[in-house]
Protein backbone atom coordinates (compact mmCIF):
# COMPACT_ATOMS: atom_id res chain seq x y z
CA UNK A 1 0.00 0.00 0.00
CA UNK A 2 1.46 3.18 -1.29
CA UNK A 3 2.38 6.14 1.59
CA UNK A 4 0.00 9.38 1.50
CA UNK A 5 2.19 12.18 0.58
CA UNK A 6 3.86 14.53 3.46
CA UNK A 7 0.97 17.15 2.97
CA UNK A 8 -1.73 14.59 2.74
CA UNK A 9 -0.46 13.62 6.49
CA UNK A 10 -0.53 16.76 7.60
CA UNK A 11 -3.70 18.07 6.26
CA UNK A 12 -4.90 15.32 7.79
CA UNK A 13 -4.08 16.04 11.17
CA UNK A 14 -4.64 19.18 10.84
CA UNK A 15 -8.15 18.47 10.58
CA UNK A 16 -7.94 15.75 13.37
CA UNK A 17 -6.51 19.16 15.53
CA UNK A 18 -9.03 21.02 14.27
CA UNK A 19 -11.53 18.94 15.88
CA UNK A 20 -9.66 18.93 19.11
CA UNK A 21 -10.21 22.64 19.79
CA UNK A 22 -13.52 22.22 21.60
CA UNK A 23 -11.95 20.40 24.34
CA UNK A 24 -8.51 20.77 24.53
CA UNK A 25 -7.69 24.69 26.07
CA UNK A 26 -3.67 24.09 24.46
CA UNK A 27 -4.78 26.98 22.04
CA UNK A 28 -1.16 27.97 21.25
CA UNK A 29 -0.30 24.61 20.44
CA UNK A 30 -2.65 23.99 18.50
CA UNK A 31 -2.86 27.26 16.37
CA UNK A 32 1.21 26.35 15.86
CA UNK A 33 0.08 23.04 14.62
CA UNK A 34 -2.82 24.34 11.95
CA UNK A 35 -0.11 27.10 10.86
CA UNK A 36 2.87 24.47 10.08
CA UNK A 37 4.80 24.08 7.07
CA UNK A 38 5.91 20.54 5.61
CA UNK A 39 9.75 22.06 4.56
CA UNK A 40 12.22 22.08 7.03
CA UNK A 41 13.01 24.73 9.31
CA UNK A 42 15.26 27.31 8.64
CA UNK A 43 18.67 28.55 11.05
CA UNK A 44 18.40 31.44 12.48
CA UNK A 45 21.17 33.06 14.07
CA UNK A 46 20.34 36.26 15.33
CA UNK A 47 19.46 38.60 12.07
CA UNK A 48 21.39 35.46 9.68
CA UNK A 49 18.76 33.47 8.08
CA UNK A 50 20.32 30.19 6.75
CA UNK A 51 16.73 28.39 4.67
CA UNK A 52 18.38 24.91 4.56
CA UNK A 53 19.14 24.08 8.07
CA UNK A 54 23.27 22.76 6.74
CA UNK A 55 26.38 23.96 7.90
CA UNK A 56 28.71 22.60 5.23
CA UNK A 57 31.60 21.38 7.62
CA UNK A 58 35.23 23.56 7.35
CA UNK A 59 37.66 21.30 5.60
CA UNK A 60 40.96 22.72 6.18
CA UNK A 61 44.27 22.74 3.35
CA UNK A 62 42.29 23.10 0.49
CA UNK A 63 39.21 21.25 0.25
CA UNK A 64 35.96 23.30 1.15
CA UNK A 65 37.43 26.61 -0.49
CA UNK A 66 34.98 29.15 -2.39
CA UNK A 67 33.58 26.66 -4.79
CA UNK A 68 31.81 24.73 -2.61
CA UNK A 69 31.46 27.56 -0.08
CA UNK A 70 29.09 29.51 -2.82
CA UNK A 71 27.75 26.38 -4.23
CA UNK A 72 26.15 25.61 -0.43
CA UNK A 73 25.19 29.03 -0.08
CA UNK A 74 23.28 29.31 -3.61
CA UNK A 75 21.13 25.94 -2.57
CA UNK A 76 20.23 27.92 1.37
CA UNK A 77 22.86 26.56 3.58
CA UNK A 78 26.27 27.62 5.39
CA UNK A 79 28.93 27.33 3.16
CA UNK A 80 31.97 27.85 4.94
CA UNK A 81 35.70 28.48 3.34
CA UNK A 82 38.33 26.53 5.72
CA UNK A 83 41.56 28.62 6.87
CA UNK A 84 43.97 26.04 7.91
CA UNK A 85 46.64 25.44 5.33
CA UNK A 86 44.96 27.46 2.40
CA UNK A 87 48.28 29.34 2.13
CA UNK A 88 49.48 25.63 0.60
CA UNK A 89 47.43 27.10 -2.84
CA UNK A 90 50.25 29.74 -2.82
CA UNK A 91 53.37 29.27 -4.98
CA UNK A 92 55.30 31.22 -2.47
CA UNK A 93 53.83 29.69 0.80
CA UNK A 94 57.61 28.40 1.29
CA UNK A 95 58.64 31.70 1.44
CA UNK A 96 56.48 33.07 3.45
CA UNK A 97 53.60 30.85 4.79
CA UNK A 98 51.29 33.37 7.05
CA UNK A 99 51.55 35.79 4.28
CA UNK A 100 50.30 32.97 1.95
CA UNK A 101 47.58 31.70 4.42
CA UNK A 102 46.39 35.56 4.37
CA UNK A 103 46.60 36.32 0.82
CA UNK A 104 44.61 33.13 -0.03
CA UNK A 105 42.23 33.68 2.66
CA UNK A 106 41.26 37.07 1.48
CA UNK A 107 41.08 35.88 -2.25
CA UNK A 108 38.82 32.82 -1.43
CA UNK A 109 36.11 34.54 0.96
CA UNK A 110 35.88 37.46 -2.07
CA UNK A 111 35.55 34.80 -4.70
CA UNK A 112 32.82 32.95 -2.94
CA UNK A 113 31.08 36.29 -2.36
CA UNK A 114 31.04 37.05 -6.03
CA UNK A 115 29.05 33.30 -5.90
CA UNK A 116 26.51 33.89 -3.56
CA UNK A 117 24.59 36.18 -2.17
CA UNK A 118 23.68 33.62 0.43
CA UNK A 119 25.68 33.07 3.95
CA UNK A 120 28.95 32.63 3.48
CA UNK A 121 31.73 31.34 6.78
CA UNK A 122 34.90 30.54 7.73
CA UNK A 123 36.55 27.96 9.53
CA UNK A 124 39.88 29.20 11.95
CA UNK A 125 41.56 26.81 14.20
CA UNK A 126 42.28 28.75 17.15
CA UNK A 127 45.35 26.60 17.90
CA UNK A 128 46.90 27.62 14.64
CA UNK A 129 49.40 30.36 15.28
CA UNK A 130 47.73 32.78 12.88
CA UNK A 131 44.55 32.88 14.36
CA UNK A 132 44.19 36.22 14.95
CA UNK A 133 45.35 37.75 11.72
CA UNK A 134 43.22 35.33 10.10
CA UNK A 135 40.49 36.28 12.25
CA UNK A 136 41.03 39.85 11.38
CA UNK A 137 40.54 38.98 7.85
CA UNK A 138 37.53 37.79 8.37
CA UNK A 139 36.42 40.74 9.96
CA UNK A 140 37.67 42.94 7.41
CA UNK A 141 35.90 40.73 4.43
CA UNK A 142 32.60 41.05 6.85
CA UNK A 143 32.19 37.21 6.54
CA UNK A 144 28.43 36.24 8.13
CA UNK A 145 30.16 33.72 10.49
CA UNK A 146 33.09 32.46 12.12
CA UNK A 147 33.19 28.82 13.53
CA UNK A 148 36.05 28.30 15.87
CA UNK A 149 37.63 24.88 16.99
CA UNK A 150 40.35 23.08 17.55
CA UNK A 151 41.25 25.20 20.84
CA UNK A 152 38.64 27.06 22.98
CA UNK A 153 38.13 30.85 21.53
CA UNK A 154 38.20 32.71 24.75
CA UNK A 155 41.56 34.98 25.05
CA UNK A 156 41.94 38.21 23.57
CA UNK A 157 39.09 37.76 21.40
CA UNK A 158 38.07 41.40 18.98
CA UNK A 159 34.36 41.03 19.86
CA UNK A 160 33.72 44.95 19.76
CA UNK A 161 35.38 44.53 15.81
CA UNK A 162 33.14 41.27 15.34
CA UNK A 163 30.29 43.57 16.27
CA UNK A 164 30.91 46.46 14.40
CA UNK A 165 31.03 43.98 11.35
CA UNK A 166 28.18 42.01 12.36
CA UNK A 167 30.38 38.93 11.67
CA UNK A 168 28.94 36.18 13.98
CA UNK A 169 30.50 33.65 16.12
CA UNK A 170 30.16 29.66 16.68
CA UNK A 171 32.54 27.85 18.69
CA UNK A 172 33.19 24.20 17.54
CA UNK A 173 32.98 21.94 21.07
CA UNK A 174 33.03 18.35 22.11
CA UNK A 175 31.30 18.48 25.52
CA UNK A 176 28.23 20.63 27.28
CA UNK A 177 31.21 21.47 29.55
CA UNK A 178 32.94 23.16 26.89
CA UNK A 179 30.32 25.13 26.36
CA UNK A 180 29.80 26.41 29.39
CA UNK A 181 33.16 27.64 30.16
CA UNK A 182 32.99 29.30 27.12
CA UNK A 183 29.88 31.01 27.68
CA UNK A 184 30.75 32.37 31.51
CA UNK A 185 34.36 33.19 29.78
CA UNK A 186 32.83 35.52 27.38
CA UNK A 187 30.27 37.17 29.71
CA UNK A 188 32.63 37.42 32.31
CA UNK A 189 35.52 39.49 29.99
CA UNK A 190 33.77 40.76 26.93
CA UNK A 191 30.07 41.24 28.38
CA UNK A 192 29.00 39.41 25.49
CA UNK A 193 28.42 35.62 24.50
CA UNK A 194 28.50 33.77 21.03
CA UNK A 195 25.93 33.54 18.93
CA UNK A 196 25.54 29.85 17.90
CA UNK A 197 27.68 27.00 18.54
CA UNK A 198 28.56 23.55 17.15
CA UNK A 199 28.93 20.31 18.31
CA UNK A 200 30.95 18.22 16.35
CA UNK A 201 30.72 14.18 17.33
CA UNK A 202 32.83 11.39 17.42
CA UNK A 203 31.94 9.91 13.99
CA UNK A 204 32.81 12.89 12.42
CA UNK A 205 35.85 12.96 9.67
CA UNK A 206 39.38 14.56 10.45
CA UNK A 207 40.43 15.59 13.52
CA UNK A 208 38.60 14.43 17.07
CA UNK A 209 37.90 16.19 20.03
CA UNK A 210 37.48 13.21 21.86
CA UNK A 211 40.25 10.00 22.95
CA UNK A 212 39.87 6.67 20.99
CA UNK A 213 38.80 5.08 24.26
CA UNK A 214 35.79 7.57 24.12
CA UNK A 215 34.91 7.44 20.05
CA UNK A 216 32.56 4.20 20.35
CA UNK A 217 31.46 5.25 24.06
CA UNK A 218 27.26 5.80 23.87
CA UNK A 219 28.38 8.81 26.44
CA UNK A 220 29.77 11.06 24.12
CA UNK A 221 27.35 10.78 20.48
CA UNK A 222 25.27 12.74 19.41
CA UNK A 223 22.51 11.59 21.21
CA UNK A 224 24.10 11.90 24.56
CA UNK A 225 25.83 15.10 23.95
CA UNK A 226 23.43 16.68 22.41
CA UNK A 227 20.24 17.27 24.91
CA UNK A 228 23.21 18.08 27.40
CA UNK A 229 24.39 21.32 25.15
CA UNK A 230 20.59 22.14 24.59
CA UNK A 231 20.56 22.68 28.58
CA UNK A 232 23.62 24.41 28.90
CA UNK A 233 22.26 26.77 26.65
CA UNK A 234 19.12 27.74 28.61
CA UNK A 235 20.25 29.84 31.17
CA UNK A 236 22.44 32.11 28.29
CA UNK A 237 19.59 32.28 26.29
CA UNK A 238 17.60 33.80 29.20
CA UNK A 239 20.25 36.15 30.03
CA UNK A 240 20.78 37.29 26.18
CA UNK A 241 17.11 37.32 25.95
CA UNK A 242 17.15 34.89 22.48
CA UNK A 243 17.31 31.60 21.27
CA UNK A 244 21.61 30.15 21.13
CA UNK A 245 20.94 27.91 18.20
CA UNK A 246 22.88 24.64 17.77
CA UNK A 247 24.23 22.91 15.14
CA UNK A 248 25.24 19.19 15.28
CA UNK A 249 27.72 17.39 13.41
CA UNK A 250 29.59 14.53 13.11
CA UNK A 251 28.55 11.13 10.78
CA UNK A 252 25.29 12.82 9.51
CA UNK A 253 24.85 11.52 6.18
CA UNK A 254 21.01 11.30 4.99
CA UNK A 255 17.79 13.61 5.11
CA UNK A 256 16.74 10.81 7.67
CA UNK A 257 19.97 11.31 10.19
CA UNK A 258 19.40 15.59 10.04
CA UNK A 259 15.54 15.13 10.89
CA UNK A 260 17.40 12.51 13.76
CA UNK A 261 19.70 15.90 14.90
CA UNK A 262 17.32 18.13 14.49
CA UNK A 263 14.72 16.24 16.81
CA UNK A 264 17.08 16.14 19.51
CA UNK A 265 17.12 19.79 20.19
CA UNK A 266 19.30 21.17 17.48
CA UNK A 267 18.94 23.90 15.47
CA UNK A 268 21.04 22.61 11.97
CA UNK A 269 23.22 19.88 11.16
CA UNK A 270 27.14 20.14 9.95
CA UNK A 271 27.81 18.23 7.38
CA UNK A 272 31.35 17.27 5.81
CA UNK A 273 31.75 14.23 3.97
CA UNK A 274 28.59 14.30 1.66
CA UNK A 275 29.93 17.74 1.00
CA UNK A 276 33.44 16.20 -0.63
CA UNK A 277 31.56 13.97 -3.53
CA UNK A 278 30.22 16.95 -5.01
CA UNK A 279 31.22 18.55 -8.65
CA UNK A 280 31.51 22.20 -6.62
CA UNK A 281 33.98 20.61 -4.03
CA UNK A 282 37.34 22.48 -4.90
CA UNK A 283 39.40 19.18 -4.26
CA UNK A 284 41.12 17.21 -7.18
CA UNK A 285 38.41 14.66 -8.67
CA UNK A 286 40.45 11.79 -7.54
CA UNK A 287 40.13 12.92 -4.33
CA UNK A 288 36.66 12.82 -4.79
CA UNK A 289 37.25 9.22 -6.24
CA UNK A 290 38.56 7.99 -3.09
CA UNK A 291 35.40 7.97 -1.16
CA UNK A 292 33.36 6.38 -4.07
CA UNK A 293 36.09 3.60 -4.53
CA UNK A 294 36.57 3.29 -0.29
CA UNK A 295 34.90 0.60 1.86
CA UNK A 296 34.04 0.51 5.50
CA UNK A 297 36.98 -1.23 6.48
CA UNK A 298 39.41 1.00 5.01
CA UNK A 299 37.97 3.77 7.38
CA UNK A 300 40.00 4.48 10.73
CA UNK A 301 42.35 6.21 12.77
CA UNK A 302 45.57 7.78 12.41
CA UNK A 303 47.75 9.23 15.16
CA UNK A 304 48.06 12.61 13.81
CA UNK A 305 50.99 15.01 13.72
CA UNK A 306 49.08 18.09 15.88
CA UNK A 307 48.91 15.29 18.97
CA UNK A 308 45.06 14.12 18.37
CA UNK A 309 43.38 11.14 16.34
CA UNK A 310 42.03 11.70 13.52
CA UNK A 311 39.84 9.83 10.80
CA UNK A 312 41.10 8.60 7.22
CA UNK A 313 40.84 6.20 4.56
CA UNK A 314 44.23 4.51 5.47
CA UNK A 315 46.33 3.82 2.62
CA UNK A 316 49.86 2.69 2.22
CA UNK A 317 51.14 6.45 3.16
CA UNK A 318 49.77 5.92 6.21
CA UNK A 319 51.04 2.43 7.10
CA UNK A 320 54.48 3.86 5.56
CA UNK A 321 54.58 6.15 8.24
CA UNK A 322 53.42 4.22 10.92
CA UNK A 323 56.42 2.01 10.01
CA UNK A 324 58.98 4.67 10.36
CA UNK A 325 59.39 5.38 6.92
CA UNK A 326 59.98 9.13 6.84
CA UNK A 327 59.22 11.19 3.49
CA UNK A 328 61.79 14.30 2.76
CA UNK A 329 59.53 17.26 4.00
CA UNK A 330 60.62 20.80 4.93
CA UNK A 331 58.44 22.53 7.28
CA UNK A 332 57.74 25.83 5.80
CA UNK A 333 56.63 27.52 9.17
CA UNK A 334 56.09 26.31 13.01
CA UNK A 335 51.84 26.70 11.93
CA UNK A 336 50.82 25.06 14.31
CA UNK A 337 53.03 24.93 18.30
CA UNK A 338 51.91 21.41 19.23
CA UNK A 339 53.03 19.99 16.10
CA UNK A 340 55.25 16.71 16.11
CA UNK A 341 55.95 16.10 12.64
CA UNK A 342 59.04 14.83 12.77
CA UNK A 343 57.73 12.25 15.37
CA UNK A 344 54.78 11.20 12.85
CA UNK A 345 57.11 11.66 9.90
CA UNK A 346 55.75 13.52 7.82
CA UNK A 347 54.20 16.64 7.86
CA UNK A 348 50.21 16.31 7.99
CA UNK A 349 49.62 20.01 5.81
CA UNK A 350 52.05 18.49 3.24
CA UNK A 351 50.18 15.26 2.81
CA UNK A 352 46.68 16.44 3.02
CA UNK A 353 47.70 19.15 0.38
CA UNK A 354 48.80 15.90 -1.87
CA UNK A 355 46.08 14.21 -1.35
CA UNK A 356 43.87 17.52 -2.27
CA UNK A 357 45.98 17.49 -5.84
CA UNK A 358 45.36 13.98 -6.38
CA UNK A 359 48.83 12.84 -5.33
CA UNK A 360 47.02 10.10 -2.64
CA UNK A 361 50.33 8.21 -3.13
CA UNK A 362 52.20 11.38 -1.11
CA UNK A 363 49.23 11.73 1.33
CA UNK A 364 45.95 10.57 2.66
CA UNK A 365 42.20 11.85 2.78
CA UNK A 366 39.86 12.26 6.09
CA UNK A 367 36.59 11.32 6.25
CA UNK A 368 33.53 10.40 8.34
CA UNK A 369 32.69 6.86 9.47
CA UNK A 370 29.74 7.08 6.75
CA UNK A 371 32.15 8.61 4.10
CA UNK A 372 32.04 4.51 2.51
CA UNK A 373 27.89 4.47 1.73
CA UNK A 374 28.72 7.60 -0.91
CA UNK A 375 28.48 6.31 -4.36
CA UNK A 376 28.87 9.02 -6.68
CA UNK A 377 29.80 12.68 -7.67
CA UNK A 378 26.85 15.05 -7.88
CA UNK A 379 25.78 18.61 -8.08
CA UNK A 380 25.61 20.38 -4.55
CA UNK A 381 21.61 21.00 -5.46
CA UNK A 382 20.97 17.42 -5.87
CA UNK A 383 22.69 16.62 -2.69
CA UNK A 384 20.76 19.05 -1.01
CA UNK A 385 17.42 18.14 -2.35
CA UNK A 386 18.32 14.45 -1.58
CA UNK A 387 18.58 15.56 1.93
CA UNK A 388 15.46 17.82 1.94
CA UNK A 389 13.49 14.30 0.35
CA UNK A 390 14.96 12.17 3.30
CA UNK A 391 14.05 15.01 6.33
CA UNK A 392 10.89 14.88 4.60
CA UNK A 393 10.46 11.04 4.72
CA UNK A 394 11.03 10.71 8.03
CA UNK A 395 8.53 13.18 9.18
CA UNK A 396 6.13 11.61 7.12
CA UNK A 397 6.87 8.44 8.61
CA UNK A 398 6.39 10.11 12.35
CA UNK A 399 3.66 11.56 11.61
CA UNK A 400 1.61 8.74 10.40
CA UNK A 401 2.17 6.87 13.71
CA UNK A 402 1.14 10.61 15.08
CA UNK A 403 -1.67 10.63 12.94
CA UNK A 404 -2.87 6.61 13.61
CA UNK A 405 -2.39 7.17 17.27
CA UNK A 406 -4.62 11.13 17.14
CA UNK A 407 -7.51 9.41 15.87
CA UNK A 408 -7.35 6.30 17.98
CA UNK A 409 -7.73 8.56 21.19
CA UNK A 410 -10.19 10.72 19.32
CA UNK A 411 -12.62 8.37 18.70
CA UNK A 412 -12.09 6.40 22.38
CA UNK A 413 -12.53 10.12 24.11
CA UNK A 414 -15.80 10.19 21.80
CA UNK A 415 -16.92 7.35 23.05
CA UNK A 416 -16.12 8.01 26.63
CA UNK A 417 -17.40 11.03 26.33
CA UNK A 418 -20.67 9.78 25.24
CA UNK A 419 -20.71 7.11 28.15
CA UNK A 420 -19.89 10.15 30.73
CA UNK A 421 -23.02 11.52 29.38
CA UNK A 422 -24.48 8.55 29.55
CA UNK A 423 -24.30 7.94 33.01
CA UNK A 424 -24.44 11.20 34.56
CA UNK A 425 -28.10 11.17 33.11
CA UNK A 426 -28.55 7.23 35.00
CA UNK A 427 -27.20 9.12 38.06
CA UNK A 428 -29.66 11.96 38.05
CA UNK A 429 -32.33 10.07 37.30
CA UNK A 430 -30.97 7.17 40.02
CA UNK A 431 -30.64 10.36 42.87
CA UNK A 432 -34.74 10.83 41.88
CA UNK A 433 -35.95 6.96 42.11
CA UNK A 434 -33.67 6.20 45.54
CA UNK A 435 -32.29 7.08 48.51
CA UNK A 436 -28.76 9.64 48.10
CA UNK A 437 -26.88 6.52 49.73
CA UNK A 438 -28.52 3.65 48.07
CA UNK A 439 -26.16 1.06 46.56
CA UNK A 440 -27.71 2.00 43.84
CA UNK A 441 -26.47 5.62 43.51
CA UNK A 442 -22.91 4.45 44.98
CA UNK A 443 -22.59 2.00 42.01
CA UNK A 444 -23.30 4.36 39.23
CA UNK A 445 -21.60 7.11 41.36
CA UNK A 446 -18.40 4.80 41.18
CA UNK A 447 -19.11 4.23 37.67
CA UNK A 448 -19.38 7.83 36.41
CA UNK A 449 -16.02 8.87 38.41
CA UNK A 450 -14.05 5.98 36.75
CA UNK A 451 -15.48 7.49 33.18
CA UNK A 452 -14.64 10.81 33.81
CA UNK A 453 -11.37 9.94 35.08
CA UNK A 454 -10.93 8.05 31.85
CA UNK A 455 -11.76 11.12 29.59
CA UNK A 456 -9.06 12.97 31.77
CA UNK A 457 -6.99 10.68 30.97
CA UNK A 458 -7.63 10.71 27.18
CA UNK A 459 -7.41 14.27 27.10
CA UNK A 460 -3.91 14.04 28.83
CA UNK A 461 -2.77 11.36 26.27
CA UNK A 462 -3.90 13.83 23.27
CA UNK A 463 -2.55 17.15 24.49
CA UNK A 464 0.84 14.60 25.18
CA UNK A 465 0.33 13.71 21.25
CA UNK A 466 -0.71 17.27 20.18
CA UNK A 467 2.79 18.13 21.41
CA UNK A 468 5.11 15.98 19.83
CA UNK A 469 3.07 16.82 16.61
CA UNK A 470 3.63 20.50 17.06
CA UNK A 471 7.78 19.36 17.77
CA UNK A 472 7.76 17.51 14.98
CA UNK A 473 5.80 19.91 12.29
CA UNK A 474 5.84 23.54 13.59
Amino acid sequence: MKSASLSTIVNRIKEEVQACKAYLPIERTIQRILGSRTTWPALKIGDLVAPTPIVQGGMGVGISLSSLAGAVANNGGIGVIAANGIGLLEPDYYEDGQAANLRAFRREIRKARQLSSGAIGVNIMVAVNDFHQLLDVAIEEKVDIVFMGAGLPIKNMPVEALRKANVKVAPIVSSARAVDMIFRMWTKLYNDMPDAVVFEGPKAGGHLGFSEEQLEDPAFQLEAIVPRIVEALKPFEESKGCMIPLIAGGGVYSGRDVYKVLSLGASAVQMATRFVATDECDADRRFKEAYVNCTKEQIGLIKSPVGMPGRAIRNTFITDSEEGKRPSFKCAWKCLSSCKAQEANYCISIALNNARRGLLQSGFVFVGTNGYRVKKIVPVQSLVAELERGYQSAVRVNLERVLAKLSTLKAEYAKAENQVKDLAKRYEEALLAFPLKSEMVKAIRAQYNRAALQVENLKLKMTETLATTSLLIS
